[in-house]
């Protein structure tokens, strides 16, 4: 899973990544088990950016494979929650070198595509924009 944290600037969360050539990237990642999908972007949103947020809504689930991600041993859905920051402030940790907050104009080149790839951001941002907007699947 992955959280689009956009904060009252609207501007999005992103970190850098220290695995994958550090490439920048939504908070998220592999759900642990007895957390349901929002609560473990909440919880790895809080591990890789210090940020506290709450989930705003599920924005999209989608086919790792189908949206054209690079080849992966498993497949998976990778889902997308809209959230808003409460609290906390920008903290790497073992998995991030670096937090930064973009507008979709700004948005750095060297993404992970691997986890997020730039129409799926463009997306995020048309969600915030638009909040009544259906949740995205294939």
């Amino acid at each position: 899973m992955r959280a689009a944290v956009f904060d009252d600037a609207g501007r999005i969360l992103m970190v850098r990544e220290t695995a994958d050539a550090g490439r920048w990237t939504l908070p998220g990642g592999w759900a642990d088990v007895n957390h349901s999908p929002a609560e473990n972007a909440v919880k790895e949103t809080r591990e890789e950016s210090g940020y506290e947020v709450e989930v705003i809504k599920l924005a999209a689930a989608w086919d790792r494979t189908k949206q054209m991600h690079p080849a992966g041993v498993f497949s998976c859905a990778k889902m997308f929650f809209v959230c808003r920051p409460t609290g906390g402030a920008a903290r790497t940790g073992l998995e991030t070198s670096e937090i930064g907050w973009f507008t979709e104009r700004e948005l750095p080149a060297d993404l992970s595509t691997a986890r997020v790839m730039q129409r799926q951001i463009t997306r995020m941002f048309e969600h915030i924009r638009q909040p009544s907007l259906p949740t995205d699947f294939d």
